[in-house]
């Protein structure tokens, strides 16, 4: 019998790329878009496809536990029989835009279908939280090639969760909106996904690069890192600052990341100071992460662009 529970999509506002480097990084849920395990009356194609998908994913998960390599154990049995009777994933969440379809997925199968899962009421006990992240992280790694673990974990805790670095993560308390300001972070729809294990790929071999390697150690890390501790604050003015570094740093060095035709608009918003983008998830489509002053303004500079305010600065 299912537990009937909603799994929400993610936005990763700090870290991305950087927490492969050991920057810190911050992640929040985003209940705008959610997913839900349902059984089809009468299926349509995109029922279908989902409860396909499911079932190779699961024939993998099949495959590491018979090599002894899973960190769980599931009830492959009643899991089976469900996607016999048609399981599949009700999920708003689009696929490839970085705010975390796949880690809906796998946070909603570990809860269904593992045995003696861990809750969300012991995360904070001994080393639940590090532990839970790795085992979510063995089997995201189906969809991107490389997991941090991080996007199912925030889709299953549906709690802000702060990488402090080297591994190291706690859940955090976020400040309030401040619903009568005028800043905002928005969200940009590029009007494609992105391919999150070619892009991880990419970025892998880039560093590689010696000048490449220390611009993300050093420069990026360094924006980043208090770009989180400021909006953790409350800082508006130093947060701002911070992210259009980043965003300048991400103009300037990672292609193909950039979606094509987004390069003149990112700048635009680099000279005006109107907003400063910067990558959402992997990038190369998808969503773009937009901060803004003056979320009027921007929507004006912006007006061929649907824009989607996840939270008043």
């Amino acid at each position: 019998m299912l537990k009937d529970s909603l799994f929400y999509a993610k936005i990763l506002l700090f870290g991305e790329y950087g927490i492969i480097e050991d920057s810190m990084g911050l992640s929040i849920p985003y209940t705008f878009f959610k997913g839900k395990f349902e059984f089809p009356t009468e299926p349509s194609e995109t029922q279908i496809r989902s409860n396909k998908s499911i079932l190779k994913f699961v024939k993998h998960l099949k495959e590491l536990h018979f090599n002894g390599e899973l960190p769980c154990k599931f009830d492959f049995k009643q899991l089976e029989s469900d996607l016999n009777e048609g399981l599949y994933f009700e999920s708003s969440i689009p696929q490839g835009f970085g705010v975390g379809s796949s880690g809906a997925l796998v946070a909603a199968l570990y809860k269904e279908y593992v045995v003696e899962p861990i809750t969300a009421d012991t995360i904070m006990i001994n080393d639940n939280l590090a532990e839970l992240k790795t085992v979510l992280s063995v089997l995201e790694s189906y969809f991107h090639g490389k997991s941090s673990g991080l996007d199912p974990l925030i889709c299953y805790l549906n709690l802000p969760i702060l990488i402090k670095g080297q591994g190291n993560l706690d859940t955090v308390g976020i400040p309030s909106e401040n619903l009568s300001g005028k800043g905002a972070i928005f969200l940009m729809d590029s009007g494609s996904p992105g391919k999150t294990k070619g892009m991880v790929e990419i970025f892998l071999e880039r560093l590689k690069e010696e000048g490449f390697r220390n611009m993300v150690r050093n420069e990026l890390k360094k924006h980043n890192d208090n770009a989180v501790k400021h909006f953790l604050k409350g800082e508006i003015k130093p947060l701002l600052s911070n992210v259009k570094a980043l965003s300048s740093l991400f103009l300037n060095n990672f292609q193909p990341m950039i979606p094509t035709h987004f390069e003149d608009i990112w700048q635009k918003g680099l000279d005006t100071n109107a907003y400063y983008l910067k990558l959402c998830g992997s990038g190369g489509g998808g969503f773009v992460l937009g901060f803004t002053e003056d979320i009027e303004k921007a929507q004006e500079m912006l007006k061929e662009h649907k824009l989607q305010v996840i939270y008043k600065i």
